[in-house]
């Protein structure tokens, strides 16, 4: 197997030199915990330490706030809570899980359903560690459970409803960029004007690095073959998100086909089609749940969503060819070329 490192290590690393040189002013302060089984990563701009670093708990705590409320392993979430009460009736739920609740179905829409947030229980039958590809009469059962428009939102009080039994709604595809979304809202409220926030492999970068300069952060390349290539592009950034979906973060080989992570909800099996997608957008929940959505609706398709919905992103197709959306040409410059 390659090896496989967090999106958010490469972006980490290119902030690394501008958290050390900034002597004069406003100076970088960063930390680093393991939140939302991930690595995540915060850095802000801030006059002295206190200030960034009470900044930097605050933003910790909504995204731990934020976890306790959507995870989807806990029996004490609200997601949870809702699953269990699928084809029964209605829960109801925080402004939060609303939220988030609709944004997916959002993205679910202007993807034609290739990003869906039901297909939680197909995805429990692949494991990827142990090699095992699910047979085909469990498949076919937890497919018939998948289907974003048997979610119901009522937003007048509050709730959400699963219509099915057996339905259960996962929303790791897009929870992680909304966390960051919300911890950039709670440095913004705690005084802090500019700063990057890395949840795993989702970045959401606002206002300008002391100095004016923007933040750049790095794209993974999805089929490096040494140390010198391990980046494929770099985006500058500024009121913006990132965020990155590729076969490469967990996958396994057998009988010489790669199987990995990233489902097409309709068929229960990986998506051909792209190595990987980088979606460029104001939005971190956007830009996390639109880069599997594409990465699934393939590189042509995927690429003439982005445009008609004016979202930027960078596509590696299956080939090792990119594609870039027209209005992002001028942010990214690449290291290495398809290989």
């Amino acid at each position: 197997m390659m090896r496989s490192l967090p999106g958010s290590v490469l972006c980490i690393a290119a902030l690394l030199a501008s958290v050390c040189c900034e002597r004069q002013g406003p100076r970088l302060y960063k930390e680093t915990r393991a939140a939302l089984y991930t690595v995540v990563s915060v850095t802000v701009s801030a006059d002295n330490e206190a200030s960034g670093q009470s900044a930097l708990n605050a933003a910790f705590g909504e995204m731990e706030r934020i976890a306790g409320l959507l995870n989807f392993y806990s029996d004490a979430s609200e997601i949870s809570r809702v699953n269990r009460q699928a084809g029964i009736s209605p829960v109801a739920v925080s402004p939060e899980t609303l939220e988030i609740i609709r944004k997916a179905l959002t993205v679910a829409a202007l993807t034609e359903g290739a990003f869906d947030v039901t297909v939680g229980p197909v995805v429990k039958l692949w494991d990827f560690k142990n090699a095992v590809i699910p047979d085909r009469p469990a498949l076919i059962k937890a497919l018939s459970t998948v289907g974003y428009r048997k979610i119901l939102l009522d937003e007048a009080q509050g709730t959400v409803y699963l219509t099915q039994k057996g339905m259960q709604i996962d929303l790791g595809g897009i929870l992680k960029g909304y966390a960051a979304d919300r911890a950039v809202e709670v440095l913004r409220k705690n005084g802090i004007s500019s700063g990057i926030v890395a949840v795993g492999g989702e970045v959401k970068a606002f206002g300008r690095r002391p100095g004016g300069e923007y933040w750049n952060v790095g794209i993974k390349n999805p089929r490096q073959k040494g140390p010198d290539d391990e980046i494929l592009a770099t985006v500058r950034l500024s009121e913006q998100a990132i965020s990155t979906s590729g076969d490469y973060e967990k996958f396994f080989n057998k009988n010489g086909i790669l199987y990995h992570h990233i489902l097409d909800p309709r068929t229960g099996f990986p998506s051909p089609g792209c190595r990987s997608v980088t979606i460029v957008t104001r939005e971190s929940a956007l830009a996390d749940a639109l880069a599997t959505g594409i990465f699934v609706l393939g590189p042509q398709r995927g690429l003439a969503v982005l445009e008609e919905n004016d979202f930027d992103g960078v596509i590696v197709d299956e080939h090792g060819s990119i594609h870039v959306t027209a209005a992002l040409k001028d942010s990214v410059r690449f290291q290495v070329g398809p290989n």
